[in-house]
């Protein structure tokens, strides 16, 4: 089995021994014919230059004799070490005898013109010899042509062919080996790798068919438990009385029971595997549900009858205390809403019936005292005293019922006008002066005169600040004061009534406004609605209420209303 980096290397072999053979084949051709050049220019364009010097030294023979005679005899000695084509020998030793036969230069021309003919016998057989020669370096070179051009063109589609075929030979299976990742990430683990090779490439398929083919088992294996889990886990989410929403950490909308389905309108293709986005934008009362956190009760009409839910939202949260998602629980709660306002009406019917026959009784109370119908002794005094308190503290409690059945039905009444602080602050002081005088508390006013006017209800606001007043004085001492401001802030009117009492620990104060509840250990009872009320008073004309106590430094109650 040949390796891969094998396979390579030899790739990068084949391509530098296509380079070598073209290198060496030039490099032999060009070198035979710098040999064949270098033959001529040695071999006969010497014998070519030493004929000419001796033409020339036979021409300025009468000029110069002894000088010239050295230059013919040096060059004749130089040919005759020269011979190197045909004929050439013969006739260097012709002219070497007809030039010693000449024995007088001057009168002997038939013998100097024979030495010029033997001279010129030899430039001929050396013109000739270079002519000859220059054919056959013409031929060897067209010859080389054309072998380094066959040569040449086979290397080049050859290496062509190598380098149009090895890049895939590695490319190919890594594409194959890509797409098969990519469908087992998609879960299609019937996908395989078909490689005949038995390269790293063909080791790579067998052990990716290998792993695909036991995520196949694994997942065909399990696949039947998981189906059966999730029909067991949608039956129970069926079954459950509360409509029921899961929603995963990515906002995709995993189930949705019958229930919630029937609540929504919607089809469970409409909404399964949703993005909870792309829902509420179709869907009113999905959108609620992702907007609202309250837990105050809502109205949804189902087959034109109203029913009332209360939303909660449960975490799923994972091993790692991280949130994987969230299910949001709608419970009926019509049949307890249904029972509260029978009940509401029930207190508000006996409170009406109750309120007639005590008034009438506080009348007849009020004629006992009048002394025109009688004088009553002292003993008889004390009865009607007692009598008309407990009738006075019925009346108020059967006043703060009619109110609390008033609010919880939503028939509140309002009346919102302009007023002025002032007058809200005047009439509840008037409406507790005498319970103060009672304990020589004084009432101080902080309130400025040029403040601007607010948007409320007279009565309702009295009423508010009275019931403060009014626990205000019963949890003061004697003989000392209670202080009502009304500041100004931004966009509102803050009035406050601070006391000089015990004040309340900081865990009550959360509850003070629960209907019914009364801070444990104080030693004045009583219904426990009217901070309630005032809550709920304060909230219908868009205001609000709160406190603020230290235990042994008193309590300050305070609310804002809107300017006008």
């Amino acid at each position: 089995m040949i390796k891969l980096k094998t396979k390579i290397a030899l790739g990068v072999v084949f391509l530098f021994s296509l380079l070598i053979l073209v290198g060496s084949i030039c490099f032999y051709y060009l070198n035979q014919t710098i040999d064949s050049q270098k033959i001529i220019l040695k071999n006969n364009y010497e014998t070519l230059e030493y004929s000419q010097q001796m033409l020339h030294a036979l021409d300025e023979w009468g000029n110069d004799t002894v000088t010239f005679q050295k230059i013919f005899e040096a060059n004749l000695k130089n040919q005759e070490a020269n011979i190197t084509e045909k004929g050439e020998l013969e006739a260097t030793k012709n002219l070497s005898k007809h030039y010693t036969n000449i024995t007088d230069w001057r009168n002997e021309s038939d013998k100097i013109i024979q030495v010029r003919n033997d001279i010129n016998r030899i430039v001929q057989i050396n013109l000739q010899a270079i002519i000859r020669k220059n054919s056959k370096v013409q031929t060897n070179a067209d010859e080389a042509k054309f072998w380094i051009t066959l040569l040449l063109t086979i290397c080049i589609l050859a290496g062509f062919t190598f380098v149009f075929n090895f890049p895939g030979f590695i490319a190919n299976p890594i594409a194959k080996l890509t797409e098969g990742i990519k469908a087992i990430s998609n879960k299609r683990y019937e996908q395989r790798i078909h490689l005949n090779r038995k390269d790293e490439f063909g080791e790579m398929a067998n052990a990716f068919n290998t792993m695909a083919e036991e995520l196949d088992k694994y997942e065909h294996s399990n696949l039947a438990k998981i189906l059966f889990e999730k029909k067991r886990a949608e039956t129970v989410i069926n079954s459950l009385r509360d409509a029921s929403i899961g929603i995963d950490s990515n906002g995709l909308v995993l189930f949705a029971n019958q229930q919630a389905l029937v609540l929504l309108h919607m089809q469970e293709a409409e909404i399964i595997g949703k993005k909870q986005v792309e829902v509420a934008k179709q869907n009113d009362l999905f959108r609620y549900l992702q907007a609202e956190e309250t837990n105050q009760p809502f109205k949804i009409v189902v087959d034109n009858k109203e029913s009332f839910y209360t939303k909660e939202t449960v975490e799923v949260k994972n091993e790692a205390d991280l949130r994987i998602a969230s299910v949001i629980i709608l419970k009926n709660i019509t049949p307890f809403k249904e029972l509260d306002v029978a009940k509401t009406n029930f207190i508000a019917t006996i409170s009406h019936e109750l309120k007639t026959p005590l008034s009438s009784s506080d009348f007849s109370l009020k004629l006992l005292e009048d002394d025109r119908i009688g004088t009553l002794n002292e003993e008889q005094k004390e009865l009607v005293k007692n009598l008309k308190s407990d009738n006075q503290r019925l009346l108020k409690i059967i006043s703060e019922l009619l109110d609390l059945s008033q609010v919880e039905s939503g028939k509140i009444q309002l009346n919102i006008e302009a007023v002025a602080a002032t007058a809200i602050v005047q009439k509840a002081i008037e409406a507790v002066g005498n319970n103060a005088q009672q304990k020589n508390i004084q009432l101080i006013q902080e309130v400025s005169a040029n403040l601007p006017l607010v948007k409320a209800d007279m009565e309702k606001t009295s009423w508010i600040l009275v019931n403060l007043l009014t626990n205000a004085i019963k949890y003061t001492p004697e003989n000392e004061a209670i202080y009502i401001d009304v500041k100004e802030n931004n966009h509102e009117l803050i009035f406050s009534v601070t006391d000089t009492g015990n004040g309340i620990p900081a865990e009550y104060l959360t509850k003070l406004f629960d209907r019914f509840y009364q801070v444990p250990g104080t030693a004045t009872k009583g219904t426990g609605l009217g901070l309630c009320i005032s809550k709920e008073f304060m909230e219908a004309q868009a205001g609000t209420i709160s406190v603020e106590s230290e235990l042994g430094k008193g309590s300050r109650f305070y609310f804002n209303l809107p300017k006008a």
